[in-house]
């Protein structure tokens, strides 16, 4: 898996557990091995323009998508599929330090971070959230694969209640 994490936003950021967990859920959702992901850290300047230009709407959001080839998961049955370019996930760590602060379970920046690769992850993949059934299943999906990463890197305590919109 080619993933290049590039931090443009001044603040420190962990960008191994970026990757590693980048790397973690598309392993888990079965993406070919030799696809491809860029993952891209802005300032909230920089998120705010991205979210105004290409979803009209203001002020700065967490995490954006931008998907390339269109891969989706394979089902249980089908063959593993052919690489390609995921795309790029946006990221803001300003706006992941206030909403970890304001999760029920309270977090860090970076175990927002972290929520919020995979979740745009699974958008790149074309799961949404907009109808109650969508989020039940990317939330949940979301969750497990929280879970699973943080259970194998040994870290203890409650894992990150999504906070995305």
């Amino acid at each position: 898996m080619s993933i290049d994490v590039n931090n443009e936003s001044g603040t420190e950021v962990d960008e191994e557990a970026i990757l590693d967990v980048a790397r973690f859920a598309l392993a888990r959702m079965r993406i070919h091995p030799l696809s491809e992901l860029s993952v891209i850290v802005v300032d909230e300047a920089a998120m705010e323009q991205l979210h105004m230009q290409w979803m009209d709407l203001p002020g700065p959001t967490d995490v954006m998508s931008f998907p390339m080839d269109e891969l989706r998961p394979p089902g249980k049955d089908d063959e593993e599929p052919p690489p390609g370019l995921l795309g790029d996930i946006v990221l803001c760590p300003e706006v992941a330090r206030k909403q970890g602060l304001d999760a029920p379970t309270g977090h860090s920046m970076d175990e927002e971070l972290q929520l919020l690769t995979v979740h745009g992850v699974l958008h790149l993949l074309g799961y949404d959230h907009e109808e109650p059934d969508e989020k039940a299943e990317m939330f949940g999906l979301q969750a497990a694969i929280i879970d699973d990463w943080r259970a194998e890197h040994g870290v203890t305590g409650p894992s990150p209640a999504p906070t995305t919109r």
